[in-house]
């Protein structure tokens, strides 16, 4: 039986597996799907080799599609904060949640050049499949990464079916990482990156939550990549490189901690700290973009025009929380970068995985602890 912390459920290591050392209790499938409700899908798209012909390939792409309430549930608002680090990328539906600190619809995540179909197929999927709960007007989430080095990026291999398969295949429990659904183009730290996932438990006062994070890892100079708090990249940098800092990586942390809207951007802000962990800067050519939420307070969201009774943790005791939001989100990269595997993409453009043996036999002279003084 496997162990979800140490392997994904196709049989990918995660970062555990190395031996690579995180604070904090992950939750019981260490995935954003450990807070209840929270359902997630993909749709992966890999098909041709050798020199880039536009609109036929080769395509290395996808969506990944995140409901916070799950499927049965879709169109259900949720409390939501967001947070831009630096903003060279695009998240739609931001501007609504700055103004009103809530999200109705499921969240997608792709490529920079399929964000606005996706954004309109979320409003097809949720009129085909549940009309009784679609507003009048939507400004669903819908953000992106670039995956133009693999990728067909002008081809617009993305459709709205592709959509509606990730939607519609989202479950909970243990989640796949690497290189699928939105992630499946991406490169991170000049290694193979793409889709990652973790959580947190614990307990504020004498309420116990969970945090997860999802991260589509798309970002950084190969020689910044610091794990475990060594920094390996400059380990591992061969030949040197000397490409910009650039890419991008969009967050989403979910809680069922009953928190306020000006709460869950205080949680995404924290989000960039975890990335940081890792040896991000957030250069001029990234787009970190981030959005927290919480499932609690459903009741809410009733109709009506009476006033209604909210719950929330004091903001005094949020700081156990924002630690679990930068754990969780570091783990989630450092997944992504370890669930993956050697990619081919357009133009016979190589992109290596992260080499496990190396990191391994570093972090077990890491968990040694320091030589006697």
């Amino acid at each position: 039986m496997r162990d979800p912390h140490r392997e994904t459920p196709t049989g990918k290591s995660r970062a555990r597996a190395l031996g690579i050392p995180f604070l904090g209790l992950p939750g019981p499938h260490n995935a954003i799907t450990d807070v209840d409700g929270v359902e997630v899908g993909y749709r992966t798209l890999i098909a041709g080799h050798g020199p880039l012909v536009v609109g036929q390939g080769p395509v290395r792409t996808g969506v990944t599609a995140l409901h916070p309430r799950g499927r049965a549930r879709a169109g259900e608002p949720v409390f939501a904060g967001v947070h831009s680090l630096n903003g060279n990328g695009e998240m739609t539906g931001f501007v609504w949640i700055e103004e009103c600190g809530r999200t109705e619809l499921p969240i997608v995540v792709t490529n920079t050049h399929s964000v606005g179909l996706a954004r309109d197929a979320v409003i097809k999927w949720m009129l085909a499949r549940h009309p009784g709960r679609m507003p009048e007007w939507a400004l669903p989430v819908a953000a992106e990464t670039f995956d133009g080095t693999l990728n067909d990026i002008n081809g617009f291999h993305v459709k709205d079916d592709d959509v509606f398969a990730a939607l519609d295949d989202a479950g909970g429990g243990p989640i796949d990482e690497g290189s699928v659904g939105g992630g499946t183009g991406m490169v991170c730290y000049e290694f193979k990156g793409g889709s990652g996932t973790a959580s947190r438990s614990l307990v504020v006062g004498t309420t116990a939550g969970q945090v997860g994070a999802f991260v589509q890892a798309n970002f950084g100079r190969r020689e910044y990549l610091t794990i475990g708090g060594l920094p390996m990249g400059r380990w591992l940098v061969d030949p040197p490189s000397d490409a910009p800092e650039q890419g991008s990586i969009i967050v989403v942390v979910a809680t069922d901690f009953p928190l306020l809207p000006h709460q869950l951007k205080r949680l995404a802000r924290r989000a960039g700290l975890g990335v940081g962990r890792s040896g991000a800067i957030a250069g001029h050519g990234s787009g970190d973009i981030f959005l927290a939420f919480s499932t609690a307070n459903a009741d809410f969201f009733a109709a009506g025009m009476d006033p209604r009774a909210l719950q929330a943790l004091p903001d005094d005791a949020l700081s156990p929380v924002f630690g679990a939001v930068i754990q969780a989100v570091d783990e989630a990269i450092l997944n992504a970068l370890v669930a993956n595997s050697d990619m081919v993409g357009r133009d016979g453009h190589t992109v290596k995985a992260l080499p496990h043996a190396q990191v391994a036999s570093w972090c077990k002279s890491l968990s040694k602890g320091p030589p006697p003084a």
